[in-house]
Formats: structure tokens, C-alpha cells, sequence
């Protein structure tokens, strides 16, 4: 091989190889660096630890969320356990309570009022009837309910419209014009209607029934009054109703009857209604001398239903 040959190969190998060793070494020293730098050593371990520590606050997060949503649960709960006793005994403190009233056909001025006052003694409750019924009783008023209120005295709302008290659709059709009735004199929602079912009417269960579910679907309560006698078809009828409507509908009964007495006089509390209902009124005697009144005793949870 020529001289110039050889020292082209040579320098060709030289300016291969030197900037490959630089580059080794170079990467050496920096990896060399890097594992004897306590710092970058310290700064790395503190940022697992630091990764560590939030992973395990995250978990003291959640654990204490649960923790928290759990006992804020289980006070909900407590308060909603608490409420429904606070219910119960206020129902049954109600049920101890007994309250004297009447209920009149004739419209009630100041000196029907003046009358039962003087003679009986003040009422808390006073029944009267929505609607005029031409010869049997005079409709309920503006003018009547606020002097009412403004003596006190609650109203006992009565629907007694009907002579005929069979099939649903005729309990359905009685009970819209009832609640019709109630929204034209604006008689607020949760108040009960109570229907009018004398011993000389015709009843069944179907019309109780379409009553029943007319007034449960409105703002109204639904109440029924009458005579709950053994002999009465209305007791049987009343007893053949679906259990929810049975069950649910207010019976004020005008069973068994007394002799009409000053509110000092009053019998004891004695009603004889349809067995598992809410039988809240009892209308104990009629057809008051003195006044045009008969006398009623009324259970305490009927103050839930007068207006």
C-alpha cells in the first residue's frame, strides 16, 4: 500500500472514532453524576413520598367521607324515626281530646249564634251545609264563615245533596259538584266534605267508593255522615267498601242518639261507627228546642279536617 494510502485510511478511522468516544465518555460522567448527587437522590425520594402521602390522604379523605355521609345519614334517619313517634303521640294525644259542637240548617247570623252561646254554651265546632237545599237548609256564606272565624269557632263543611246514594259514577258525579262547591266559597285544601246520607236513602258501596277516590284525588278530604246503625243500610254499605277507602274515609255518625244538653252536660264520648275507620264525630242528639241545633262531640284529630 502506497504512504498516502495508508495516511488517508488513518485519519478516516480518527474522525470516526474520536467523536464516538467523546460522546461515551461525555454520557459516563453524567450518569456517574446523577447517582452520586445527594440532591437529585433527596428530591426524588421526596417526591414519592410526597405521591405517597397525598394517595394516603386521599384515602383519610374518602374514608373520613364516608365516615361523615354515614352519620349524617343515620341522623336523617333518626330525625325521620323521631318525627313519625312525635306523629303518633300527637295522634293519640289528639284521640284523648274531646270537643263540643253543633251543626245547624238554618244560616247562622248573630243571633243564632247569640242563641247557641247563651243557652248551650260556645261551640268549637259548628257544622253547615255547602249549597242551599230548598226547604232543608240554607247554603253557607262568605258572611257566615267569617263571623264564625271570628268567634273561633271551626267549620264542619256538609254536602247534603243527595237523595240517591248508589252506583260510582253517581258517587263520582256528587263528589265533583262537593268540591266545586268548596273551591267557589275557597275552603282551603285538606279540609274534609263530609256527604249527607240519611236513613231513607238508598245506598251501596260503589257510591261511596266513586266519592271516596274523587275526594282522595282532590284537595279535599272525604268524610261521610249518617246514621251507623245495625238496621241501617248504610253500615252494610260502608263495610263493603275496598279496605283503602274504608279505612281512610272520616265517619262522623249520628249513632247511638242521646238527649240534646248544654256543653257542661255533655254525654261521654261514645260513637258507634263502621269497625277500623276513622270515626271522629258523633252527632249524639237533634233537633235542639230552644235553638235550631243538634249537638255533636267531635275526637280531637277532627280538628285536622274543619275549617
Amino acid at each position: 500500500m502506497r504512504k498516502y494510502e495508508l495516511i488517508t485510511l488513518i485519519s478516516l478511522v480518527l474522525v470516526i472514532a474520536i467523536p464516538v468516544l467523546i460522546l461515551f465518555v461525555y454520557n459516563s460522567q453524567e450518569t456517574t453524576e446523577q447517582a452520586k448527587d445527594p440532591k437529585t437522590e433527596e428530591t426524588d425520594k421526596k417526591n414519592q413520598d410526597s405521591e405517597s402521602d397525598n394517595k394516603d390522604e386521599d384515602k383519610d379523605n374518602k374514608d373520613n367521607n364516608g365516615d361523615s355521609n354515614k352519620d349524617s345519614n343515620k341522623e336523617d334517619q333518626d330525625k325521620e324515626e323521631d318525627k313519625n313517634k312525635n306523629d303518633e303521640a300527637s295522634k293519640e294525644d289528639k284521640s284523648n281530646e274531646i270537643h263540643w259542637g253543633v251543626d245547624s240548617a238554618s244560616y247562622t247570623d248573630e243571633e243564632i249564634l247569640g242563641c247557641v252561646v247563651d243557652n248551650y254554651g260556645k261551640p268549637v265546632i259548628w257544622g253547615r251545609y255547602l249549597g242551599e237545599k230548598e226547604g232543608i237548609s240554607a247554603g253557607l256564606d262568605s258572611e257566615e264563615v267569617k263571623l264564625l272565624h271570628d268567634n273561633d269557632i271551626k267549620i264542619l263543611v256538609i254536602y247534603n245533596h243527595v237523595e240517591d246514594a248508589r252506583g260510582h259514577d253517581n258517587g263520582v258525579e256528587h263528589a265533583k259538584q262537593a268540591i266545586s262547591m268548596a273551591k267557589d266559597l275557597e275552603i282551603p285544601e285538606g279540609v274534609a266534605i263530609f256527604v249527607d246520607i240519611e236513613p231513607e236513602y238508598p245506598v251501596d258501596a260503589a257510591f261511596m267508593e266513586g266519592w271516596y277516590t274523587t275526594l282522595a284525588d282532590s284537595n279535599y278530604e272525604p268524610g261521610v255522615y249518617g246514621v251507623f246503625s245495625e238496621e241501617n243500610e248504610l253500615l252494610h254499605a260502608y263495610n263493603d267498601m275496598e279496605k283503602e277507602a274504608s279505612e281512610n274515609t272520616i265517619v262522623w255518625t249520628a249513632y247511638p242518639q242521646e238527649e240534646i244538653t248544654t256543653k257542661e252536660d255533655a254525654p261521654e264520648y261514645n260513637p258507634q261507627g263502621p269497625e277500623n275507620a276513622k270515626t271522629y264525630g258523633w252527632q249524639y242528639a237533634i233537633d235542639g228546642e230552644t235553638c235550631n241545633i243538634d249537638t255533636n262531640l267531635f275526637n280531637g284529630n277532627m280538628m285536622d279536617f274543619v275549617w
